[in-house]
């Protein structure tokens, strides 16, 4: 399975990228918006584990470019906004799930292997 990891905090990204390639997936990570688009339609992945809190663009909006550019893309949103207005707004944007930080890694794993049937 191929992941593409949108996170834009360093100590966070490495440590998911980590977790995620020590379960055999592999991972592509971009640190802003419009790194994830352009590998969005580039080389589409299986899934996008998508952080809302990027510094060039709103989550929300990679989320609908994600949508409409790879269709066939699960995405996982994971984030910080954990009230239940941000939530809704998001998995009505499109997003396939939705974890808020902090996050066990098991629970992730799991989530994953839930997007990936």
């Amino acid at each position: 399975m191929r992941i593409l990891l949108a996170e834009d905090d360093p100590l966070i990204a490495d440590g998911v990228a980590e977790a995620l390639r020590q379960s055999g997936l592999v991972v592509n990570r971009v640190a802003d918006g419009r790194s994830a688009c352009a590998s969005l339609q580039a080389d589409p992945p299986d899934i996008l584990v998508l952080d809302l809190g990027l510094l060039d663009m709103d989550g929300l909006d990679v989320l609908k470019f994600a949508k409409a550019q790879a269709p066939a893309t699960q995405v996982l949103v994971l984030t910080a906004r954990d009230s239940i207005e941000a939530k809704v707004r998001g998995l009505d944007c499109g997003a396939d799930d939705y974890l808020t930080k902090p996050f066990a890694r098991a629970e992730l794993l799991a989530r994953l292997r839930v997007l990936e049937r």
